[in-house]
């Protein structure tokens, strides 16, 4: 690539080197050829002036002597045109003079002078005229002379020109190579990108625009390599979340079909003539109303999780004191606690403590892991949550309980859509599999962080940080 673009830099130069050396000779051979004419056109004035006054009725063999002398030819003619004498041609036999341009002039008193080819020697003359009496005598000389003369310095200066050019020629070749070999490098990159190579880069940039062109396609590389590589991001994305629309398909759809075959068994059973037998009739409807609110709590928890995912959940964001928050929310759910015999606590933060969130949101979380927390803790354990201040702009929360705890293996997807650790115990008790979800989801809309530390048979403690100051959340519908 990089020969092939020398060659042709390195031809076209000499083109161009070529055309200006033929320039360079012709100007300067038409220049000497004036210069030679003019020259010559001088001398032959003084030489006509010279032998009208030496002359001044010169015969025959007078004119061809002066004509000898001064190495021209010499024609008399009269006031009417007619040669009266010519040194190289007989009188007689040439025709009217006075329309010659240097005889016309030279009859009308001035002197006169012209180029052009002689018909009756067959050669180009310069002719001068000057009056002569009442005629006009004329001088005439071959220009054969000059063109050999003029063809003589076209040659030197042919040689001259071509030899200044040399060094010309090796800088352009210079030149040439070194043009040559950066457009090759960047027609050689710009294919790379093409084929789809953008990791590489070019090395020369500078301010030509060369350079300019280099550097613009190197930023155009790392636009196209990070555009690629996002592009491959949203592709893994985008099959990620493929993958989980299937699973959740395939889970809700599960989640449904154990209610829903429950409810229509029982109702079956029911309208077949059970309902009659009041020794079953109240428990089949208290188990079609179970499979009913298991449905109920199943949808909500749906509707939440698709709002805070799909940004449609309204936010009503505001300050509040992290402590009345949490008091408030153990005392709704210790009677649940007593009924097990759980000893239910609170650590609350320092007084002044306030916290940047949505209440809503906040009870929601909260609920989710406490239930959770009393679920899994036997009668007579205990369950705890505390506040405190972390570096930064953030509370953390924490709900400790004394329950079975969570095998290490399952603690990477505890937040996952309806992945349970205990699938048949989580059922039994009630469990959507989807308030894991929905804390992951409410504390990262908020701007806070959820994770958890788990030891199985000791117990297992959920932690989730809040902002204490406005984050830039939207608190509109979005």
């Amino acid at each position: 690539m990089a020969l092939r673009l020398f060659l042709k830099l390195l031809c076209a130069v000499l083109l161009v080197l070529a055309l200006a050396l033929i320039s360079v000779n012709f100007l300067s051979s038409k220049l000497a050829e004036r210069t030679y004419t003019e020259t010559l056109r001088r001398d032959l004035f003084e030489k006509a002036r010279l032998i009208a006054s030496l002359h001044p009725n010169p015969g025959d063999i007078a004119v061809r002597t002066a004509a000898r002398l001064g190495s021209s030819r010499i024609t008399i003619v009269d006031a009417d045109g007619r040669v009266l004498a010519d040194s190289d041609a007989n009188p007689e036999k040439m025709g009217n003079h006075r329309g010659r341009p240097e005889i016309a002039a030279a009859l009308a008193g001035r002197d006169g002078s012209s180029v052009r080819f002689s018909p009756t020697l067959k050669v180009r003359f310069l002719y001068v005229a000057v009056p002569f009496g009442r005629g006009a005598l004329r001088l005439a000389v071959s220009l054969s002379n000059i063109a050999g003369e003029v063809d003589r310095i076209r040659r030197h200066a042919l040689v001259s020109t071509a030899l200044a050019f040399l060094p010309s020629v090796l800088l352009a070749a210079l030149f040439a190579r070194h043009i040559s070999a950066r457009l090759g490098e960047i027609i050689a990159y710009a294919g790379r990108l093409s084929d789809g190579d953008f990791g590489g880069r070019l090395s020369q940039t500078g301010t030509d625009e060369l350079g300019t062109l280099a550097a613009k396609l190197n930023e155009t590389g790392s636009k196209l390599e990070r555009t690629f590589k996002q592009l491959e991001q949203e592709h893994t994305e985008l099959e990620r979340l493929e993958q989980v629309r299937k699973d959740f398909i395939i889970n809700v759809s599960h989640e449904l079909r154990t209610p829903l075959a429950s409810i229509h068994g029982y109702a079956e059973t029911l309208l077949e003539g059970a309902i009659h037998d009041p020794q079953v009739n109240a428990r089949f409807v208290r188990i079609i109303l179970q499979n009913t609110q298991r449905l109920g709590r199943l949808t909500a928890d749906l509707l939440t999780l698709s709002r805070v995912e799909l940004q449609q959940k309204t936010w009503q964001l505001a300050f509040h004191n992290i402590n009345a928050l949490l008091n408030q929310h153990v005392e709704a759910i210790r009677p649940l606690a007593e009924q097990k015999h759980i000893q239910f606590s609170l650590v609350p933060a320092s007084p002044e403590s306030e916290v940047f969130c949505d209440e809503e949101a906040m009870h929601q979380i909260l609920t989710n892991l406490v239930e959770n927390a009393l679920k899994y803790t036997p009668d007579g354990g205990y369950v705890t949550v505390a506040a405190r201040s972390v570096a930064g702009d953030r509370m953390e929360i924490s709900v400790r309980d004394s329950g079975i705890g969570i095998l290490p293996e399952e603690l990477p997807r505890l937040f996952e859509r309806f992945y349970r650790v205990d699938k048949a115990r989580s059922r039994e008790l009630g469990g959507t599999g989807l308030g894991l979800a929905i804390v992951k989801h409410l504390v990262h809309a908020q701007g806070g962080e959820v994770r958890v530390e788990s030891t199985p048979g000791v117990g297992s403690c959920f932690y989730f940080t809040v902002p204490t100051q406005d984050r830039g959340v939207a608190e509109v519908q979005v």
